[in-house]
């Protein structure tokens, strides 16, 4: 059963007298007023259906999609607002475009917030990555907004209490809306919107914020600003929380606090976000404070419209009058999505995008696309994935370093600075099923940003875990599972296992190692350790020295690593230090606009230990051919051809 389903039914038996002609169309009587509460969360500046990386459109994506659906609401429901939960102004490359090459002067438009006026908003906070260009830059992209802008725990200038801050923007709105009840008659309400962003932003943008603003945390903020809000008449009170859905106990700062966030007394609805998921929906059952199948948040109704632009959340209130006040008496919540994926994963769009919203755009689209198909920087060596898994790589290297620079800024002023800092990547594009020529290959000289997507496949986001150096050495046992063992003295044997997928071979840098093709895996393909006392990794250094297992260490990964995706030692969702709120890939172009001009040579920090009188093989693509006398630490050779149109080489160990 789906979860708009189960939603929908605990709405339809709290109403009396609900009439089903069409679903809450007729079910306010004279004293009831049926309103609906849309959201969208996480735009991230995608208003086309495009992937601007893969210079493709993408049915997945786009605000001109969602419009769609809230013009369907708006057109099926008497009362209705719109409201956006944060991070729209940064996250794809119209966004970059926007921030580094055209710039905002006084006056300016910013494409995303045009497209939300044309959409029609009525009310918006702000999430943690409007802060990413700069307060300057913020504050004249929301100059053009024709909506209301709320946000509460940033302030300007700090007082005694969160009351006496004066805040970047106004904590709170009272939005007087007219509505009309189950009789046709006309109301005045007041609906209170307050907006919260994660006060983690002081450390993420610490570069443009240090000094200039202060955050509090959530709740603090909240159980301030509410009852004044009530003290001012607000009849409901809506959080907009850019925070995604974490523990259900209150801890000063946190970064997920929606659900004490949703206890606090006089918040009547959350819509939430900064996750990147849907809820209702399964990934939230269990969780303390949260029922999915009713779709609330500590008992009230909550929402959170995927990322995007992929889904619109939507929040049914039905309100009773009573004097000359409203309460809510019953309610429904649900995610509506633009797309969906069919049993053979392709996806089927569910909307048209709206022409309006598109045709508001389209001259920044069009620029934007020209953007990333020129070049943001150069590379002086070729970046390619052709002997990724045979060899230290410039593709996986470049990624890595990325990391690490990011890593490094993001560790300043917390607990975890001073300790030394190690960066994992892996090969995404290195053949196997996606055939021979399934590998990153970027020329020498110019990198367009849409080449970034030729580099990291993946929207994943940076991670930070906090690991011993017996779990480095592990998490590299588990990774050289990918190989074949081998026996001393043969030549020719196959080397790669093809059950093993090259996204969970990770190099590492900021340490030095060698591989023994001799010894068995310490674990299997799926990450089960198999040989307790198995010893792949041999000579492992960091800072020229033996690595002390027992030092701790900071490794920069992504999302998927470091939350267990692999089964890797060290990366269970227990070690995590730091849930960075940029993609991997947005790490990537940023580290070539600040360079400049890349240097990606593979430093050959890992190789194989020598074993005399053996030969391995192993196929990659046909044009590794012109890149072979080039790779560092290991000697390779053409063996012929492999099958299916893959080229086989020999590497003498």
């Amino acid at each position: 059963m789906s979860q708009f389903t189960l939603s929908r039914r605990h709405f339809l038996a709290s109403t009396a007298g609900f009439i089903a002609l069409h679903p809450f169309s007729a079910n306010a009587t004279t004293n009831q007023a049926h309103l609906r509460i849309m959201e969208t969360t996480d735009l991230h500046v995608h208003v086309f259906p495009y992937d601007y990386y893969a210079d493709k459109p993408r049915d997945t994506v786009g605000l001109a999609r969602t419009a769609s659906l809230i013009k369907n609401i708006r057109d099926e429901a008497t009362n209705s607002m719109l409201i956006d939960n944060g991070d729209f102004l940064q996250g794809n490359p119209m966004g970059d475009y926007i921030a580094y090459e055209r710039g905002m002067k006084e006056g300016d438009a910013h494409p995303i917030i045009t497209a939300m006026n044309a959409v029609g908003y009525d009310a918006a906070t702000i999430g943690n990555h409007e802060f990413n260009y700069g307060i300057d830059f913020l504050m004249k992209s929301m100059a053009g907004a024709e909506f209301e802008t709320v946000l509460s725990n940033i302030s300007l200038e700090q007082g005694g209490t969160p009351r006496e801050d004066k805040t970047l923007f106004k904590p709170y709105s009272i939005l007087e809306r007219e509505i009309t009840d189950g009789a046709g008659e006309k109301h005045m309400i007041k609906v209170g919107v307050i907006g919260f962003t994660p006060p983690q932003v002081m450390n993420w943008d610490r570069r443009h914020l240090e000094g200039n603003v202060q955050a509090r945390d959530i709740v603090e903020t909240a159980k301030a600003f509410v009852p004044q809000m009530k003290e001012e008449g607000a009849d409901i009170i809506i959080a907009l929380s850019h925070s995604g859905i974490g523990a259900a106990d209150h801890s000063d700062g946190m970064e997920n606090a929606s659900v004490p966030l949703a206890a606090v007394d006089g918040i009547d609805a959350v819509l939430t976000g900064h996750h990147h998921r849907v809820f209702p929906s399964s990934a939230y059952d269990g969780m303390a404070g949260v029922d999915v199948a009713n779709g609330t948040i500590m008992g009230k109704p909550a929402a959170m419209g995927g990322f995007w632009g992929s889904h619109m959340g939507l929040i049914d209130l039905m309100l009773e009058r009573s004097g000359n006040e409203w309460k809510i008496v019953s309610h429904a919540t649900e995610a509506r999505p633009i797309s969906k994926r069919n049993e053979d994963r392709s996806i089927t769009a569910l909307v048209e995008s709206q022409q309006d919203v598109l045709a508001s755009v389209q001259k920044e689209h069009d620029e934007t696309l020209a953007y990333v198909r020129r070049a943001v920087g150069k590379t002086d060596a070729p970046l390619h994935s052709y002997f990724a898994l045979v060899a230290d790589d410039p593709s996986v290297q470049i990624v890595s370093i990325a990391q690490l620079w990011y890593i490094e800024q993001m560790m300043k002023g917390t607990e975890h600075e001073g300790l030394p800092i190690l960066s994992a990547a892996a090969p995404f594009k290195a053949g196997g099923r996606g055939g021979p020529e399934y590998y990153t290959d970027v020329a020498k000289g110019d990198v367009a940003i849409k080449n970034v997507s030729d580099l990291y496949l993946y929207p994943n986001t940076v991670r930070a875990v906090r690991v011993t150096g017996q779990e480095v050495k592990d998490w590299l046992e588990r990774s050289a599972g990918i190989y074949n063992q081998v026996e001393t003295g043969k030549a020719d044997q196959v080397l790669l296992n093809p059950d093993f997928p090259s996204y969970n071979f990770d190099v590492m840098d900021g340490v030095t190692y060698q591989i023994d093709l001799s010894q068995p895996s310490k674990f299997d393909p799926k990450g089960n350790l198999v040989n307790a006392d198995a010893n792949r990794i041999v000579n492992l250094m960091f800072d020229g020295e033996p690595l002390d297992l027992n030092a701790e260490f900071i490794i920069a990964t992504n999302n998927y690593r470091a939350g267990g995706g692999g089964k890797f030692p060290g990366a269970m969702g227990d070690t995590i230090v730091f849930e960075g709120p940029d993609t991997n890939r947005d790490v990537i172009v940023r580290y070539i606009v600040e360079k400049g001009t890349i240097s990606p040579r593979a430093d050959a920090n890992w190789t194989f230990a020598p074993l005399p009188g053996t030969s391995v093989l192993f196929d990659t693509g046909p044009k590794a051919a012109d890149y072979a006398d080039s790779v560092e630490g290991v000697s390779i050779a053409p063996a012929g051809e492999g099958p299916d149109g893959f080229a086989r080489f020999r590497i003498d160990l």
